[in-house]
């Protein structure tokens, strides 16, 4: 069985920094993307960064240059560090992986979030 936990949010100021892991674990046969989407108050969850298979990886332009996504490969685990946060940044932040787990087809896995809160 899947499972993708994550850690690592809290409160900050706004200007603050804060680093989010999520740990994958189960049978897992290979990846085709992992990341991170979020999800604030009355909102759609938005894809916030994403490292596809191969190394490429994407972000939301409202986080371009201040957000930076980075995998452990060893760990199966995947980060994200915020730098320059803003209030509007406040969100429940998921972790996602597409992957294959043992000989099954791809398909989506989630965390169960970890909330972000920043203060202006």
């Amino acid at each position: 069985q899947v499972q993708l936990v994550e850690s690592g949010g809290g409160l900050v100021q706004a200007g603050g920094s804060l680093r989010l892991s999520c740990e994958i674990s189960g049978s897992i046969s290979s990846y085709n993307a992992m990341g991170w989407y979020r999800q604030a108050p009355e909102k759609q969850r938005e894809l916030v960064a994403v490292i596809i298979s191969g190394g490429s990886t994407k972000y939301a332009d409202s986080v371009k240059g201040r957000f930076t996504i980075a995998r452990a490969n060893a760990k199966n685990t995947v980060y994200l560090q915020m730098n320059s946060l803003k209030p509007e940044d406040t969100a429940v932040y998921y972790c996602y992986a597409d992957l294959h787990s043992g000989w099954n087809p791809s398909r989506e896995y989630w965390g169960r979030g970890t909330q972000v809160t920043v203060s202006s």
